[in-house]
């Protein structure tokens, strides 16, 4: 079992103007250390985004010592003893150390208190209970340190009470899985997440949804959601059965052709051709853009390889990157490898042919004696066919002449 350093390897960024500006302006009462992500991710080397902190101090002292040296606080959960206090355009969320008195699903009646080890017991993870004081030394109460180095996602003390205090630590865990994690997933926390997946329905729509979402953004998800089907979280999820296997192949072609991770994209393929957006849209309350991607890609993939003129034909109404996703989701649905020749000449030509303009308007169909209304786009749909049938030689005259 490894044991954690006294220092970390790179304190850089605690020394960053906006956070150092907060740690001056706390240093002269109590005790704050970065706490969680910020730790973690600097251990392993990967790239910081927020900076969280925990402090001794209660919250209106926080506010009062940022005031006092010329930043602004804003109170942003002080029943839950957080603080955002603003330096150099950056927002840093304070949070003073407590201990969870009462809890309701996502809701809990907190103490504050001054005891570290206290603090790291109550949240989740054991890679996320990591501290850091100022000037780097690194305080692992919980031993931390040793799973987030073997890269093991272990709950904090027993699953089932971690779970039952918040219940979306469920689909965190298998979050964390897929962007930390390695080897098998815990034995207890599958356990506990399979036992405790009814408390899913108590949760929004919309944070169910986020922590899709950000499953599916990890490089590669597919053991977090093998794992996830296999515990039975994904047909409370989703209400269904899921297709981990589909993202697999999905991954091995964004490596193959170079395609950037998508999340709708593998989201879809995760569930099939047969994907619901609509009902996807209700019970993941995804974004109007989200479901009418989902629609496009469930509605339109092909059963075939196409030819090149469906290729064009999707590109010209769709356009180069929607046309690609169309061409690799359905690439996935074939079951074909990343090296079939037909399917990756089908995707190029989606993601790199440069349609022609189309030469004709509704303003121009209107200015011939066209009323407006829904005949003109009736129109337009045709006339456009038999551009794409003459391999867009038909120039304006000759389209309208086609009424």
């Amino acid at each position: 079992m490894a044991d954690a350093p006294a220092h970390l390897p790179d304190k850089s960024w605690l020394e960053t103007p906006g956070l150092r500006a907060v740690f001056n302006a706390l240093a002269n009462e109590g005790e704050t250390r970065a706490v969680g992500g910020c730790v973690r991710n600097a251990l392993l080397g990967e790239p910081i985004g927020d900076v969280d902190l925990a402090t001794t101090l209660r919250p209106k002292d926080v506010i009062a010592c940022a005031e006092a040296a010329g930043l602004r606080a804003v109170p942003t959960g002080l029943d839950h003893g957080t603080v955002t206090i603003i330096a150099a355009g950056t927002g840093y969320e304070v949070t003073t150390l407590r201990a969870d008195a009462e809890t309701h699903g996502r809701h809990a009646t907190v103490a504050f208190h001054s005891d570290w080890e206290a603090d790291a017991g109550r949240r989740d993870f054991t890679m996320n209970a990591l501290y850091a004081s100022r000037d780097g030394t690194l305080h692992d109460p919980l031993r931390g340190y040793a799973d987030l180095m073997a890269r093991q996602v272990r709950f904090i003390g027993d699953p089932v009470a971690r779970i039952r205090e918040d219940y979306l630590r469920i689909l965190r865990f298998f979050r964390f899985f897929a962007w930390y994690g390695k080897g098998a997933p815990d034995e207890a926390a599958l356990k506990a997440c399979h036992a405790e997946r009814a408390g899913l329905r108590n949760l929004s729509r919309e944070r169910i949804g986020m922590e899709v979402i950000r499953v599916l953004a990890a490089p590669d998800p597919v053991m977090a959601l093998s794992a996830m089907a296999g515990a039975d979280v994904s047909a409370s999820v989703f209400d269904g059965d899921t297709e981990p296997a589909g993202v697999g192949r999905l991954v091995a072609l964004e490596r193959a052709t170079g395609r950037a991770p998508d999340p709708l994209l593998r989201l879809a393929a995760l569930l099939g051709a047969e994907v619901n957006a609509n009902i996807l849209q209700e019970r993941l309350r995804l974004s109007r853009d989200q479901t009418e991607q989902l629609k496009g890609l469930a509605d339109h993939h092909f059963k075939a390889i196409p030819n090149r003129r469906m290729i064009e034909r999707a590109v010209l109404n769709r356009g180069n990157r929607a046309a690609a996703d169309l061409l690799l989701l359905s690439w996935v649905f074939s079951g074909e490898t990343p090296e079939h020749r037909c399917w990756r000449s089908a995707f190029e030509i989606a993601r790199d042919w440069q349609a022609p303009h189309f030469p004709l308007t509704g303003d121009d169909l209107i200015r011939a004696g066209m009323s407006p209304g829904p005949q003109v786009g009736e129109a337009l749909w045709k006339a456009k066919e038999a551009w794409i049938e003459s391999g867009y030689t038909l120039v304006r005259e000759e389209l309208l002449s086609l009424r």
